[in-house]
């Protein structure tokens, strides 16, 4: 379905490479090839700005899964003035930041990772146990994920590449995993918690398992 001038739908399609593609590799001949999906919404559902959205495309081959963001920039960045790039960052999501949630269960989600990249070439990684109480987060997790910026006059894009061993399995074609992606952009009353699928929680909250789409492996 397009509207609202982009498409709305559930499956964001990732496509499959010959070989790895590196996080820094922005001029892969197959980004092109591969299929956006619209971080065009808040968490609520209300449409944001166009200044403030992003299309996420994705690649995946025998070891790994890279995932681009090509962000809009119509606003001053949040950024942490002295980024550590060699751990993991605490608290990234308070800074402009991009997201990918997922996991290979198809049915009832229990577990899943969480996976963020900032202009600052800052990043984070976590396996979250979904629990009635909400989500427990394993802050040791180690993925092994790398990333990548490149910063122009109003636009950003950031790249992950993360491998498939610490999720368990590699898919296969035809293979359906679930995931949301995420994209947090602006400070104070006009911070933005932007959405592939609307979680529409009362307040931002992006950990709502049942509100994952599909990733579909092609």
């Amino acid at each position: 379905m397009v509207a609202r001038g982009y498409e709305m739908t559930n499956i964001f399609e990732a496509l499959r490479a010959g070989a790895g593609v590196e996080a820094a590799d922005f001029s892969n001949e197959a980004w092109p090839r591969a299929r956006a999906a619209h971080v065009a919404r808040y968490w609520s559902g209300e449409d944001a700005p166009e200044g403030r959205r992003a299309e996420a495309r994705a690649l995946w081959d025998d070891k790994g899964l890279t995932v681009r963001f090509d962000c809009r920039q119509a606003e001053p960045m949040v950024l942490s003035e002295k980024p550590r790039l060699d751990e993991k960052t605490i608290g990234l999501w308070d800074r402009d930041v991009c997201e990918l949630f997922i996991t290979p269960e198809s049915k009832e989600v229990r577990r899943y990772f969480e996976f963020e990249v900032a202009p600052t070439g800052e990043w984070l990684d976590l396996a979250i146990k979904w629990t009635q109480r909400g989500p427990e987060k394993d802050w040791h997790f180690r993925s092994g994920m790398t990333v990548a910026s490149r910063v122009s006059e109003g636009a950003i894009t950031l790249a992950m590449r993360v491998p498939w061993k610490p999720m368990g399995h590699a898919p296969r074609a035809g293979e359906r995993w679930r995931c949301n992606l995420f994209r947090c952009v602006g400070a104070g009353d006009t911070r933005g918690y932007l959405t592939w699928q609307p979680t529409h929680t009362p307040e931002p909250q992006f950990h709502v398992p049942d509100k994952f789409g599909w990733m579909s492996f092609k």
